[in-house]
């Protein structure tokens, strides 16, 4: 193999599937990225055994061959290099080593046999659609901060993402949930997406293709099955396996009958919260709301830190109501409220609330209140 390529396209494409690889790895292949070079391009190829990435970039190809090297060395490498250089790389036939030089720059790298890389085989994904990166961009920002971290409940790691129907209109609706708050969102759901399963796109996955379709402006193919999902657009391709579960009857946790409409200035009761939750204790984050005619008052209290308060104006006509909620869950949906009206409707102190931004009906955010 041999090959010169340019240093910046080479950082762009590393960075993409070195992100991939886990640092700690106790199968030694796993912890390398796959290089295969041939027809003017460069293919990465980067797995955990449960996610994989495909990745090429055009480069000079004088001989074409194919080798793994350490995937974290190899970028931090590529990086250090100086803006601009040209990057030549080659690796005998043997598959020992591989050279890698730029300017007066030489390093060798210890390599493993391209036979010993796990490549998973071709699978049957019967459903595919397209989505404009904008569309996956929304999907993913409204939903991945409600995703649980609580590895016992591992059908919660990630998003689920079904065909639904909102008011007799076909959605694609994308749902998660760690058991406190909810988010869901939801789109007119895109041709070819009606028959297909509901899957639980796992956390991971979700990470890594939010990285990539910043990136990109064509829009981005979806296929998959109940077990696997493939994205792909430009030179990338993303393969995962989905989340083995199922996920709860989310429908169960949105409440109906929450009749107590506050209205308010999103960004000006964010920081409210975040200024008062200075003084609650880190362990429960709380904060107390106190609803009032016209207007809510934020408090905070701690045995070592003090006490805080702080009085907004708000559009409320309804009886008294004191609520108590954990600051962070409170202030991650007030970030998703795009146009900065709030709409918040309550039941009573110990029920779920609902968060919606008032202009936009896509997205439906559920908290559950705290004792405080």
């Amino acid at each position: 193999m041999k090959l010169t390529i340019e240093r910046a396209a080479l950082l762009k494409t590393l960075a993409h599937v070195q992100s991939v690889v886990e640092r700690r790895n106790t199968i030694p292949i796993l912890s390398n990225v796959l290089l295969e070079a041939g027809d003017g391009a460069l293919a990465l190829t980067a797995t955990d055994m449960d996610l994989t990435i495909v990745d090429s970039v055009p480069a000079e190809v004088a001989q074409g061959g194919a080798t793994t090297v350490a995937a974290h060395t190899f970028y931090d490498i590529v990086r250090k290099l100086p803006d601009g250089a040209q990057v030549a790389i080659s690796a005998s036939g043997d598959g020992g080593q591989i050279r890698i030089e730029a300017g007066r720059s030489v390093f060798t790298l210890a390599t493993l046999p391209k036979e010993d890389f796990p490549v998973p085989g071709a699978a049957d994904l019967p459903h595919s659609f397209a989505l404009q990166p904008g569309e996956l961009r929304n999907l993913i920002d409204r939903t991945r901060f409600a995703i649980s971290t609580e590895e016992t409940r591992y059908y919660l790691n990630g998003i689920y993402l079904h065909a639904a129907e909102s008011d007799a209109i076909p959605v694609l609706r994308a749902v998660a949930t760690d058991g406190h708050r909810l988010a869901r969102f939801e789109m007119p759901l895109p041709d070819g997406a009606a028959g297909m399963p509901g899957v639980i796109v796992p956390r991971k996955t979700v990470g890594e293709l939010r990285k990539l379709i910043d990136e990109t402006d064509q829009p981005i193919k979806l296929s998959l099955s109940d077990t696997r999902i493939h994205f792909a657009f430009d030179s990338t391709a993303l393969d995962s396996k989905l989340i083995d579960g199922t996920f709860p009857d989310y429908q169960r946790v949105i409440p109906v009958g929450n009749d107590k409409i506050i209205e308010l200035d999103c960004r000006s009761f964010a920081e409210a919260v975040d200024r008062v939750s200075t003084i609650s204790s880190e362990k429960s984050r709380a904060v107390k709301l106190l609803i009032e005619d016209g207007g809510i008052t934020l408090s905070a209290n701690s045995p070592e830190n003090g006490t805080a308060t702080e009085a907004l104006e708000i559009s409320y006509g309804g009886p008294e109501i004191e609520i108590g909620f954990n600051s962070r869950y409170l202030l991650d949906i007030a970030h998703q409220i795009e146009s900065g009206e709030a709409e918040i409707a309550l039941a009573d102190a110990a029920s779920p609330t609902i968060v919606r931004d008032r202009t936009d009906s896509s997205a439906l955010y559920v908290l559950m209140p705290m004792r405080v």
